[in-house]
């Protein structure tokens, strides 16, 4: 990208409890758009249905409560029911690129794009609200790639986005 343009804009994005905020029924719901076999469709929601959680305190114990969102930390699915749940949050512009890895997100886009960010972003965190996960702006941040040779004094770098540092 900075082959072509002045600079290029990556935001380091941060979903806050981003593995805690998937809801089993949206999971699902994606899941079975997959061309996965039944099989591994029905074992994976066998896996999460009918969870519940108590928590003992001493000898106190609470009340047994069923889970309809998260994942099981430290299981082999949490990271890929995330990927399952982002897989539809796609760029809105050409030439820009989200790139996922379990819950790390990043958006990068080139120069030409810079007017389109805060729209972009903005598409971001609808898809987040639709999804029940939280855009933590203060946890992301802005980088900034400059092509080799540019004069930062010329350079005309974009405003801030969406309080994104």
């Amino acid at each position: 990208m900075l082959s072509s343009n002045q600079f290029v804009q990556v935001f380091v994005l941060d979903f806050s409890k981003a593995f805690d905020s998937i809801r089993h029924n949206q999971l699902f719901a994606k899941l079975s758009a997959l061309s996965i076999p039944d099989e591994i469709y029905n074992w994976i929601t066998h896996f999460f249905t009918e969870r519940c959680h108590c928590t003992k305190f001493g000898r106190d114990l609470s009340v047994i409560t069923k889970i309809y969102a998260s994942v099981v930390h430290g299981s082999g699915l949490g990271p890929a029911s995330y990927v399952v749940t982002a897989s539809d949050m796609q760029p809105g512009h050409d030439g820009n690129v989200i790139i996922k890895y379990a819950d790390d997100t990043y958006l990068i886009a080139p120069a030409v794009n810079s007017d389109k960010s805060i729209g972009e972003l903005q598409r971001i965190k609808d898809w987040a609200d639709d999804n029940h996960l939280r855009l933590n702006a203060t946890k992301s941040r802005e980088i900034i790639f400059q092509a080799r040779g540019m004069c930062k004094k010329t350079m005309q770098l974009p405003p801030p986005c969406l309080g994104i540092e």
